[in-house]
């Protein structure tokens, strides 16, 4: 079994609804991650280097320089002023790095066998999401 990994990262602010701690204000990171796909080799490689990691750019910058904001966790005519004026991402789940780790391995398992995916908010916090 061989394993390859790319990486790629996009600025983004996003806020912990319901949260009694600091994360519950608007704020932003670089978010980096990283992803590690498995597989047999064909001609002497995996995958192409090129095609995958424009697959990971195209899911990171898709978020780049945006609010991504949890369903329903603004009133709707704050959102839609916001919408106005800025970009906004909505996602289904609470947008922690644990959380984001399996939504973008879920993404990317639908080209790839993927080992794990880490998403980290700062240079040295994260997660890493891996199936049994």
């Amino acid at each position: 079994m061989h394993f390859i990994k790319t990486e790629a990262s996009f600025d983004a602010a996003h806020f912990l609804t319901n949260y009694n701690g600091k994360c519950r204000n608007i704020h932003g990171h670089r978010w980096k991650v990283i992803a590690e796909i498995k597989g047999k080799l064909t001609n002497g490689m995996l995958v192409d280097f090129t095609d995958y990691k424009a697959k990971l750019k195209k899911i990171c910058d898709y978020y780049d320089h945006t609010f991504i904001v949890e369903e329903n966790s603004l009133d709707l005519k704050l959102l839609n002023l916001l919408k106005e004026q800025f970009v906004i991402r909505e996602v289904k789940f609470r947008t922690t790095a644990e959380n984001f780790a399996k939504y973008f391995y879920d993404l990317l398992k639908l080209n790839y066998d993927v080992n794990y995916v880490e998403v980290y908010e700062t240079p040295t916090n994260g997660a890493r999401y891996q199936c049994e």
